[in-house]
């Protein structure tokens, strides 16, 4: 991290309390992007970004406000420090709102979690990789058509400063390639994808192993039919049974709970999951894609057991939802340049079991295996369960016909209390989950 980052936060903190500031604390980022795509073999896009931005927060006694800028110059942050506090001491008081205390401060060095690559590959690498992805898919056959391929690196430097005494800072890179084909004919087209998205470019998956991925999933949807409603049990395949591994970790923000707005508001050391389910997240993880060496307020972060053998062991608390709440934070505060800390997991693994994929849906007589998930709709309230999916139809424990235009409804409490988890977990996005099976789920269909 530069020292002339934390330098210039520094002097806009002592500047910020000089204009009337009780306390205040800083952020600034300074990075570069390069993203492109390419279709039918022509490049379509090619975009660039580089610059920095500050965000600074001011408090005057209980009331706060925050405020941006890309403007780094001498005359412009005088103005934003003296905005910043102008509008705080209009603001209502925040019984809950203040920086860390310094006890609470991390002292040791950071941990190194390996996130930034060094090497910064050239546009023409990363076209090249597009092309590669959209040729491998393409040449699958059945594939008759390209939505294209895009391919993507980024490197950003983050500091944080606060009058708190706290001043730390880090470097992250992601890389990313994405590849996106149709199959069918004159009866109807199907689309699919494949992904990767990795710190160092060197761990993404072979451009050509995600085109051939790509292709394969869109031939294999192509006759999709929509099946008749049922009861059934339904397998999620880790492509979306990462997104109900969201739902839970949503469930446990601090903020959800302490404003009442969460289905697992009054679970704390109980049993929200199956036995043998384990949830476990891993801040230090080396080039981890939702890594942090330190929380955005300045308090350690460490690996913990989420849910542990089904038990749920903890909120994700910042500092302003561990004082609504009467707790102490558990270093999960996350910030955007532009907005306040709140609460935010690191990576998060939903641990393997002991099963096969296939010996998970061995027993299933009729049932719904999904690869897709459409639309949104959760309610966080109540942890009731409705979205539009996709994939395959389950008989006699085989995947047999590809079906679609099917809702499936629960409610997350139920799901998760008969979740049961197959061994093929694999770090893909820093929120990752093996293939889940739910017992007992309404599908609406024909």
């Amino acid at each position: 991290m530069s020292d002339d980052a934390l330098n210039r936060l520094t002097d806009l903190l002592r500047l910020a309390k000089a204009k009337g500031a009780d306390a205040a604390d800083a952020a600034m980022t300074d990075g570069q992007a390069v993203s492109l795509a390419v279709r039918k073999g022509a490049l379509e896009k090619l975009e660039r970004a580089e610059g920095a931005e500050l965000g600074l927060r001011v408090f005057v006694g209980r009331r706060a406000a925050m405020v941006s800028t890309s403007d780094l110059s001498a005359a412009s942050l005088e103005a934003l420090a003296e905005r910043a506090v102008a509008m705080a001491k209009v603001m209502p008081e925040d019984p809950y709102a203040g920086l860390a205390e310094p006890g609470q401060l991390f002292a040791g060095s950071l941990p190194d979690c390996d996130l930034c690559d060094p090497d910064e590959p050239s546009d023409d690498s990363l076209i090249q990789a597009a092309h590669r992805a959209e040729d491998a898919a393409v040449a699958v056959k059945g594939v008759v058509n390209s939505e294209g391929a895009e391919a993507a690196f980024s490197r950003s430097t983050i500091a944080i400063a606060a009058s708190n005494g706290f001043a730390r800072g880090y470097s992250s890179s992601h890389s990313s390639i994405s590849v996106s084909v149709l199959a069918g004919g004159a009866d109807g087209l199907e689309r699919d994808y494949d992904s990767a998205v990795a710190v160092y470019r060197s761990d993404l998956s072979a451009p050509e192993t995600l085109g051939a991925n790509a292709g394969k999933r869109a031939v294999e949807r192509v006759g999709a039919t929509k099946p008749k409603s049922a009861t059934v049990p339904v397998i999620f395949d880790p492509r979306v049974s990462r997104s109900l591994l969201g739902h839970l970790i949503g469930a446990i923000n601090g903020a959800s709970v302490a404003r009442g707005t969460s289905f697992l508001g009054d679970k704390m050391g109980e049993m929200v999951c199956a036995p043998g389910i384990f949830i476990v997240e891993d801040p230090h993880l080396k080039r981890g894609l939702r890594s942090r060496p330190v929380d955005a307020e300045g308090l350690e972060t460490y690996r913990r057991n989420l849910v542990d053998d089904g038990r749920l062991t903890t909120w994700l608390l910042d500092l302003r939802s561990a004082r609504q709440l009467a707790l102490d934070p558990t270093g999960h505060a996350a910030r955007g340049i532009g907005s306040a800390p709140s609460p935010s997991a690191a990576n998060v693994a939903l641990l393997p079991g002991k099963d096969t994929p296939k010996a998970l849906m061995a027993d299933i007589k009729q049932g719904l295996y999904v690869t897709e998930m459409i639309g949104s709709g959760v309610n966080g309230v109540t942890g009731d369960y409705s979205r539009g999916a996709a994939g395959f139809w389950i008989e006699n424990g085989e995947l047999t016909r590809p079906v679609n235009e099917v809702t499936i409804a629960g409610n997350l409490k139920e799901m998760f209390a008969r979740m049961i988890a197959a061994n093929d977990w694999e770090y893909k996005y820093g929120m990752d989950a093996p293939t889940l099976r739910i017992d007992a789920m309404a599908l609406a269909g024909a």
